[in-house]
């Protein structure tokens, strides 16, 4: 099991990383870097979009209709996500771990190791995920009754109706994947159980580390009514990965957590996008539409 001072220069006090001689906290540093790259990455999600509508023949000048061509062609706000995520959430961020580790010791920092037992860890965290999806489903249902502002829920139901649209047309379940399961498994967790979870860890221990990413990977899908289960999938990914020591059984599930709820939303939307049950393809968590 990991621990607090696991052997890399990154938890090894004759190591002085960039932020501790520049007198730098790297828990404000990570939260930085949080606000930093989320503004990024939806800058780079919006303009990769609307560049591609006018490739595609143009966009609207006028704020409502470019808003309803937007929804009618969200592969291409998907692409525009994924672009997003994978330069800043993904790449700025491995570069950015840099401040706080040696050039050696960057991967370690951000977890990406592989241990003999990996392969076998990440099949049970996938059971894991799948048993515990009635829990998440629970979450969400109490979360759903706190009161949140207006401007929360509109935003909220107007993302579920876009997806919902989105897999009653014609569209390929592969890049539906790519999109939703694969790109964000593998940015998030190298943003929020990689980097952030680290260098919180160094700040203030590996609990406090655990529960603060949670938080932040649950605020950082900007809605408010799903908080409870979001945050509690951020505090279970991240407490896998400490036990793990990798990221790779984190990004399993997070994997298997997404495409699972992309696969029951194609599957349920030929039917009536599971109008009874509104809350299980809002467990989606790797999108900010």
């Amino acid at each position: 099991m990991n621990n607090e001072s696991s052997g890399t220069d990154t938890f090894n006090s004759n190591y002085h990383s960039w932020a501790e001689r520049n007198g730098f906290s790297d828990w404000a540093l990570a939260l930085l870097w949080i606000i930093a790259a989320f503004i990024l990455f939806q800058v780079t999600a919006s303009v990769v979009a609307i560049v591609l509508m006018l490739m595609e023949g143009g966009i609207s000048a006028d704020a409502n209709e470019m808003m309803s061509q937007l929804t009618e062609n969200l592969d291409l706000l998907f692409i525009g996500n994924s672009a997003g995520q994978i330069l800043f959430l993904g790449l700025a961020t491995w570069f950015f771990a840099r401040l706080h580790s040696s050039k050696e010791g960057r991967k370690k920092f951000l977890r990406f190791s592989i241990r003999p037992d990996t392969l076998q860890l990440s099949v049970i965290t996938v059971v894991l995920i799948v048993a515990i999806q009635p829990t998440i489903w629970f979450l969400s249902w109490l979360n759903a009754l706190v009161p949140v502002p207006e401007m929360f829920s509109n935003m909220q139901n107007t993302q579920m109706q876009m997806i919902e649209n989105y897999l009653r047309g014609d569209h390929l379940l592969l890049l539906t994947l790519f999109h939703v399961a694969l790109v964000p498994a593998i940015c998030e967790e190298t943003l929020y159980r990689g980097y952030v979870m680290s260098a919180f860890q160094k700040s203030w221990g590996i609990w406090p580390a655990i529960i603060v990413s949670g938080l932040l990977f649950g605020l950082y899908h900007i809605q408010l009514s799903n908080l409870i289960p979001l945050a509690t999938l951020g505090m279970l990914f991240a407490y896998i990965t400490w036990v793990s020591e990798s990221i790779i059984p984190a990004i399993v599930a997070h994997l298997i957590n997404n495409g699972g709820s992309v696969l029951g939303g194609d599957v349920l939307s030929r039917i009536s996008f599971c109008r009874n049950y509104p809350r299980i393809n809002a467990t989606i968590v790797g999108r900010n539409y």
